[in-house]
Parts: structure tokens; C-alpha cells; sequence
């Protein structure tokens, strides 16, 4: 088995390393290593380059995720890529052979896999992460949600639809979306685990929120989020945070933030939806409801020890 690694990044100097050391441990160890590089003033391309990556560039002025995405893509040799964002590194030693084992079944194009919070995420950011990524995996998913901080592709199918370069975010939604229309398949693989190291200002929250709120206005154009949407979401997930931190034991370490996080995340999302119409309610549910109070589905047990990191 073999596969090309992309990864795009920005000042990522603080977190690539350790991804590209979790490439180190896979089982699958025929791995082309890929950094697209957007500007960046730190050490990424240098820390990048010592683990053996080809380094391509582009300009920060010409740069949008899909833009990047097919430059990547555009350079790799291997049939399945793995999408990575420089901040995740992998849990278990079998991630990568994970994510691709769907690929035997020539109808799937695209794979994702489970993301967790670190030390340093958010709690609201966690109980995304839990609300999106189940423990449990779907062979056969029947919507577009993906995230390509944790995904891989077929190559020759990105040939025939490459990446939205006009995009603002989600272009992963608006490939996978083609790509389900098409005919294709695509499979979430809990067993794929990364973490994810978001460390955002409360400004960064809201701009993240209104540039994917930008972009899925425009694959959904049906799409609006009102005021009273604002209003009634950031509540009812405010209110759904402290309850499972209460729960969880970490209100009072964790009820700061949660009451910043979620209004710049829903005050970002209007932003970005103001000017829409009508859309739809399961992609609603999907994309802004908080999960009830029940407790999660156990995993399945696994035998892979995980890796090792020196911290």
C-alpha cells in the first residue's frame, strides 16, 4: 500500500513536526510526503524538508484552500492522496492504512476520518468534534460531510473534478457533494484518528465561521441564517456545553470559554448567511444543532496501542 501525503500550512512550525513524526510510526511506510507552503516567515518549510517533503510554494495573495489543494494534487504521484491540515497528527500507527482500506471498492472516491480536540482545544471545539465525528463508522455515508483536515482521495477522480479554487472554505463539502452526484461513494472511518490542535482568538472563531458560512451559502444556495437563528442557536448550545461540562466535571475550567466560543461562532455564521434564503433542515441539524445530553456510543475496543510522542 501506498499513498501521497499533502499538507497544506501556514507558520505551522509549533504543530507539523509532530504529524510528520506520526508518519514515522505508520504501518504504511511508502508514504510521498507533500507541503504546500502559503508564505510562511517560520520554520515550517525547513522542519517539512528535513522529514523528506517536497515543499511547493504559493503566494498568500493567490491562496484559497481549494487553489492549494490542486497544486498539491497537481504534483502528486500516487493514486491515493491523504489530506492533512498541519496542526492534526495521528493517534494510532494504523491511521493511514485506516483511511485508505476503503479504497478496495473501486466506487469510493473519498475517505475522512474521526477528529478529537488536544490539551489546548476549547470545549465547545470538543463537543464539535464529538457531534460531527462518531465513534462508530459509516462504510457507506450518504451526505457530503467531510473534513479535510483528516481525509483522502482518488487522484484520477480529482482529474475530472478538481477543487473549487473560488471558494472561501468547505470546497471538501462542495468535491464531495459532486462526487456523490456522480454516482461515487465516500466512507467515514472512526478507526482514522487524529487530534486536532485549534488554538483561535475569539476573532479567529467568528472569521472561520463566516467564510465556511460564505462558502456554503454558495453550494447551497437555498441557505439563510437569521438573526433569531443567531439568537436561539448560540443558546441552546451555550446551554448544552455547560450541561456536559457539568456532567463531565470541567464547568469551572471550561464555562469561560464556552460562553465566548459560541457566540463568535454563530454571530460568524450570520455573517456569512445574511443575505440568503431558505435552506434546508437536516443540513441544519447536521452543521449547527448541539447533540443531546445522552452519552455517546462507546468505541469499539481497539488492539493498537497509540503512538508514543516525546512531549
Amino acid at each position: 500500500m501506498e499513498c501521497t501525503l499533502l499538507v497544506r500550512a501556514h507558520n505551522e512550525e509549533q504543530h507539523i513536526g509532530r504529524l510528520l513524526e506520526g508518519i514515522r510510526h505508520q504501518t504504511v511506510q511508502d508514504v510521498e510526503l507533500l507541503l504546500v507552503d502559503s508564505g510562511s516567515t517560520d520554520a515550517t518549510a525547513a522542519i517539512a524538508a528535513r522529514y523528506g517533503a517536497r515543499v511547493l510554494h504559493i503566494r498568500p495573495e493567490e491562496f484559497t484552500f481549494g487553489r492549494s489543494l490542486n497544486l498539491g494534487l497537481a504534483a502528486a504521484t500516487r493514486e491515493l492522496v491523504v489530506i492533512a491540515s498541519a496542526h492534526v497528527y495521528p493517534v494510532y500507527p494504523d491511521w493511514l492504512e485506516r483511511l485508505l482500506d476503503p479504497f478496495a471498492d473501486p466506487q469510493v472516491v473519498l475517505t475522512y476520518g474521526k477528529q478529537r480536540g488536544g490539551a489546548a482545544s476549547r470545549f465547545s471545539e470538543c463537543q464539535i468534534f464529538l457531534h460531527w465525528y462518531p465513534d462508530r463508522s459509516v462504510p457507506r455515508q450518504a451526505g457530503p460531510f467531510c473534513n479535510n483536515a483528516n481525509a483522502a482521495i482518488r487522484r484520477s477522480y480529482w482529474e475530472r473534478q478538481p477543487y473549487d479554487e473560488t471558494l472561501t472554505g468547505l470546497e471538501d463539502l462542495a468535491w464531495a457533494k459532486a462526487a456523490l452526484e456522480a454516482g461515487f461513494s465516500m466512507a467515514y472511518v472512526a478507526e482514522a484518528e487524529i487530534v486536532h490542535q485549534h488554538d483561535e482568538t475569539p476573532m479567529g472563531i467568528a472569521n472561520r465561521y463566516r467564510r465556511e458560512a460564505i462558502a456554503f451559502k454558495r453550494i447551497y444556495p437555498e441557505a439563510h441564517f437569521s438573526l433569531y437563528d443567531l439568537v436561539r442557536m448560540t443558546s441552546a448550545n451555550i446551554a448544552s456545553d455547560l450541561g456536559h461540562a457539568l456532567h463531565q466535571g470541567e464547568f469551572w475550567k471550561s464555562a469561560g470559554s464556552i460562553l465566548w466560543f459560541r457566540p463568535m461562532q454563530f454571530w460568524g455564521t450570520w455573517q456569512g448567511y445574511r443575505r440568503s434564503p431558505e435552506w434546508n433542515w437536516q443540513l441544519r441539524q447536521t452543521f449547527y444543532y448541539p447533540s443531546g445530553m445522552q452519552t455517546p456510543e462507546a468505541p469499539a475496543p481497539r488492539d493498537v496501542d497509540p503512538i508514543q510522542y516525546n512531549r
